[in-house]
């Protein structure tokens, strides 16, 4: 069994957090160095990493205003998926939701993504929206949300 650990971690992880992003999106997708040091770099901004066995396999992006969150990315390095990593992204980024006094979490996925769909459902995420060619393939979006606190 492999030992996972979740850490929080800004700025100074933008190149690992743009090279983990590369290898799970689509290239018109991919968020790159600068995007990830300009994001950290924004208030209420920071990211869970998850490791295995001391190597990062994947992170949750959450920006956290006022009273409410979003889940700005998440992903998982292909050859780790299926493992509960994701939902302990999940559950990372909920958490910290939570400590932040944020009542609500929101995020997008792809209305094509039916593994994220079937993941966040399992979390207690609910449909809350549409937004129309949202990506850059000209997929639609689903928004959806649950509070920060309750149990999923």
């Amino acid at each position: 069994m492999a030992f996972v650990q979740m850490e929080c971690v800004g700025a100074s992880h933008a190149q690992v957090l743009a090279s983990l992003h590369a290898q799970c999106f689509a290239p018109q997708e991919q968020w790159n160095i600068a995007a990830m040091t300009s994001l950290l770099g924004s208030v209420g901004v920071c990211a869970g990493l998850v490791l295995v066995d001391g190597q990062p396999v994947g992170f949750a992006m959450l920006r956290c205003v006022a009273d409410e969150a979003e889940i700005l990315t998440l992903c998982v390095l292909p050859e780790h998926r299926r493992h509960g990593l994701a939902a302990q992204l999940v559950a990372w980024s909920l958490a910290h939701a939570c400590a932040q006094k944020a009542d609500m979490v929101f995020l997008e996925v792809s209305v094509g993504n039916t593994a994220a769909q079937k993941l966040y459902a399992q979390a207690g995420f609910e449909p809350k929206g549409q937004r129309r060619a949202y990506y850059p393939d000209g997929s639609d979006a689903l928004v959806l949300g649950r509070m920060s606190g309750s149990a999923a």
